[in-house]
């Protein structure tokens, strides 16, 4: 991953939480979805927990208030601080460090239960041999039968030729037009209001010649005391479809790989799993 994507989660780490309605209240929905489907997917008891892309802490926190044993990792150093106070805040007991996930056993030897891989972060492995290295180091952190789980956008839907994208992400209520040989140019603003004012939260997205990765150009509009502040993020992701991963789950030694949708899960994004 390039130097730009950990800018951009450098960034982003203090706003993060304002995609949601109410991040707190999305912590503890999605640990309640996360927790059924691990269980659901699970060969036995399940105690130790890697996540390897925790971010601010949205699943690693939710998880952990669930009763697993989480250790979180971050390339992103002030994501991962965010992660550890708010962890505090919660009341939620997890350790939480810096790692690339590509290079995870530089940092951890340890293995684990399940490792997990939230949030379209295995989206941001651009380069062609990014997705591969990253699977491997995650399969060699997993005890011999332990579950993987990532989530992922609906890519194979978001680029289907009817256009019918629908609303994909927490933070994409809506998708906006569609470029001519590519996929959807933005989501539609949402405005929350909460104690300190009314934000708007949107994305506009600039598609490669290719159709393979985008830039998601992230836009906060704050309003305090009667004035309104702009902030702007940008990073680029890879329109992984579900062939592309599961292609290099098998790569990584990955098997028993299986896709849950929403509908079904209850979690917000399409989820693969696999077993080491």
């Amino acid at each position: 991953m390039s130097e730009s994507v950990r800018a951009f989660y450098d960034g982003l780490a203090g706003e993060y939480h304002l995609m949601f309605a109410d991040w707190r209240r999305e912590i503890a929905r999605q640990g309640e979805a996360l927790d059924a489907l691990i269980h659901r997917q699970s060969d036995g008891a399940v105690a130790s927990l890697l996540d390897c892309a925790c971010g601010i802490g949205t699943q690693a926190i939710a998880l952990a208030l669930q009763g697993y044993r989480v250790h979180a990792t971050d390339f992103s150093a002030p994501a991962a601080e965010r992660a550890r106070r708010e962890a505090q805040s919660f009341g939620a007991v997890m350790t939480v460090e810096v790692a690339d996930f590509r290079h995870l056993g530089e940092v951890l030897t340890q293995r684990f239960d399940v490792v997990i891989c939230c949030d379209n972060a295995l989206s941001h492995c651009l380069a062609d041999d990014d997705l591969p290295r990253a699977l491997g180091q995650m399969q060699g952190r997993l005890r011999s039968g332990g579950l993987f789980l990532a989530s992922i956008r609906d890519y194979d839907r978001l680029l289907a030729r009817d256009g019918s994208a629908g609303a994909l992400d927490p933070g994409l209520p809506g998708l906006h037009g569609k470029s001519q040989d590519h996929g959807p140019r933005g989501t539609m603003p949402q405005v929350f209001d909460d104690a300190t004012g009314r934000r708007i939260a949107f994305q506009v997205w600039d598609w490669a010649p290719d159709g393979r990765s985008y830039a998601v150009h992230q836009y906060f509009v704050q309003e305090f005391e009667g004035e309104h502040r702009t902030s702007h993020h940008v990073s680029r992701f890879r329109a992984l479809r579900r062939a592309e991963v599961d292609e290099a789950l098998k790569a990584a030694g990955f098997r028993d790989i299986h896709w849950h949708f929403p509908a079904d899960s209850g979690f917000y994004q399409p989820v693969v799993t696999a077993r080491a």
